[in-house]
């Protein structure tokens, strides 16, 4: 499984979108193992957005990182203790814009299944690892109705022991999915004038 998720990312052309958003990104931590697991956050109760919600290791870029793909690495070290030398980017995904109207540039990287796991907890509440087998035998729970410019989605939402997976991180994890196992959950249309 693990190697058909670097082949299929490796590959991978993701989509840009053409704007003056403020820029952010975040990883898709993959566990190295032959069950790999997607490594998740769950947002602290005190923070401004997002508080209390499943997300990827990530954030801002800041003016110090050379590219989105360092803003990756360094917020997931800051958020989860990864180094990034502990970290193999095999991929990026297709860029998604949040609700706050920040564009979030996804990354997915392969970490050591051992490597310790320590949540800020000045961000985050906890971390928590789900199979991805999980979400490839399980229908979503929901399908939530998103509109964004000309953009339509269904997205999945997922509950995972006490955690509900759902918003960009669920988005995330569709685009994740069609293209690693070309499965596609939920849907995406573009209204044409």
């Amino acid at each position: 499984m693990l190697d058909k998720i670097i082949a299929t990312l490796s590959s991978n052309q993701p989509r840009r979108f053409p704007s003056d958003f403020p820029e952010a990104a975040v990883l898709v931590p993959i566990t190295r193992e032959d069950c790999p697991q997607i490594i998740l956050t769950r947002r602290a109760e005190h923070m401004k957005t997002h508080s209390g919600q499943v997300a990827f290791p990530g954030g801002m870029r800041d003016p110090s990182d050379q590219n989105l793909r360092d803003t990756a690495l360094r917020e997931t070290f800051e958020e989860v203790g990864v180094s990034p030398e502990k970290i193999e980017v095999v991929g990026g995904l297709n860029q998604v814009v949040s609700r706050h109207g920040i564009a979030v540039t996804p990354y997915v990287g392969i970490v050591d299944p051992e490597a310790e796991l320590i949540p800020d907890p000045n961000e985050l509440h906890s971390v928590f690892k789900a199979p991805v087998s999980f979400f490839l035998e399980n229908e979503p729970d929901r399908l939530d109705k998103i509109n964004f410019e000309q953009y339509r989605l269904q997205v999945p939402c997922w509950y995972y022991g006490d955690y509900e997976i759902w918003g960009v991180s669920a988005i995330i994890l569709m685009d994740f999915f069609r293209v690693s196992f070309n499965r596609r959950i939920g849907s995406f249309t573009e209204d044409r004038d």
